[in-house]
């Protein structure tokens, strides 16, 4: 990603009602997360500041800490949370076949819905194999970082 548009990236999401977002392409992984103070900090792979709003942390423990802090398992299965804000949808159109259904046998890395976030589309995949016993959220739901989508057995 160039310079310029990273930068724009982080206006836009600084500007914005997001309290979280995650990109990946090519090998870069860029997280943001806004506090409540309208500071976003970031985690990438370089560690460089770009704003006083923004500063990307080399530190990758520290973007593996958000995504710890969520809860992975319940009383039984795995749960599959949102890794970011946006609007959950489970198929990839109106008139499609939802990705998954409760009692449908998933793969690690199948795909089970679309979090739409500024207009992109982000495939949630599954990180375990095993049968979609629960999913808490409805088409067309808005959703947060960190909310539970789906548990897995």
């Amino acid at each position: 990603m160039e310079f310029e548009n990273l930068i724009k990236l982080i206006n836009t999401v600084s500007e914005s009602n997001l309290t979280g977002f995650r990109y990946e392409a090519a090998g870069i992984k860029l997280r943001m997360k806004k506090d409540f103070g309208g500071t976003i900090s970031s985690w990438g792979e370089q560690k460089q500041n770009f704003a006083n709003e923004a500063i990307i942390h080399s530190d990758i423990e520290a973007s593996q800490s958000l995504v710890d802090d969520a809860p992975r398992e319940a009383e039984e299965g795995n749960i599959i949370i949102s890794p970011l804000v946006g609007t959950y949808y489970s198929a990839p159109s109106e008139d499609a076949k939802p990705f998954v259904s409760v009692g449908d046998t998933v793969k690690q890395g199948q795909t089970l819905a679309i979090v739409e976030a500024m207009k992109l589309m982000n495939e949630i995949e599954s990180e375990c194999s095993g049968t979609v016993t629960e999913i808490f959220v409805k088409n067309g739901q808005p959703v947060e970082y960190g909310q539970p989508l789906f548990r897995i057995c």
